[in-house]
């Protein structure tokens, strides 16, 4: 086992078993071979801000972090935890290559699309389970289903979504990633993850 390997091996352990992984996480950050890829695409996190006014708590790794203590909490309800932790890792693996600034405004259009691609071969350089790879892609390709379903946008997509990913498993997600800034309103996040599992459940096949 090369130490690139012996890295994503140690990260999933942590994943799978720390009350709060970001403390891992913020600890490995500096090292020479998380700066390579394919960890690159989660050093890039750091470097890639969002707006204050939907993240506080600053750039995407903050965010990330925040997520994955979040899911922490939450991944014995998942159907696989295994999947589960990795999509929470990676749902914003898109964000460097997609984000923009205008003004004072950044966007990240597409970044779940280009997130998919992006979490496959990532963990495509580890694994050959296709089944895991395709069960963490389709999560992170789908996370922001969630908010364009409940807000009725034109590119919500619900039957397609509903053949490629779990609606339980992506609503877990979901969850943690709205949790998973400062200062936000648990109540009507919850609300929210309950409006979009009953608006898919309204939704035929």
């Amino acid at each position: 086992m090369n130490q690139l390997e012996q890295l994503y091996y140690e990260i999933e352990y942590h994943l799978l078993n720390n009350s709060q992984p970001s403390t891992y996480f913020n600890q490995i950050y500096s090292l020479p071979n998380f700066q390579l890829y394919p960890f690159a695409l989660l050093y890039q996190l750091k470097y890639t801000e969002q707006s204050k006014k939907y993240h506080p708590e600053g750039n995407v790794w903050n965010h990330t972090m925040l997520v994955i203590d979040q899911a922490a909490k939450v991944k014995d309800q998942s159907k696989n935890s295994q999947a589960f932790m990795w999509a929470a890792l990676l749902h914003d693996i898109g964000k460097p290559s997609s984000t923009m600034k205008k003004g004072k405004k950044f966007t990240s259009y597409n970044h779940d699309i280009i997130g998919q691609k992006l979490a496959k071969e990532f963990l495509e350089v580890f694994s050959d389970d296709q089944n895991f790879i395709d069960q963490v892609s389709m999560l992170v390709r789908w996370h922001m289903q969630i908010l364009l379903i409940t807000k009725r946008l034109p590119n919500a997509n619900i039957k397609e979504m509903k053949h490629q990913v779990d609606i339980e498993e992506l609503a877990l997600l979901g969850m943690c990633d709205r949790l998973g800034r400062l200062d936000v309103d648990v109540q009507s996040e919850r609300k929210s993850i309950q409006t979009f599992l009953e608006m898919c459940k309204e939704e035929k096949l």
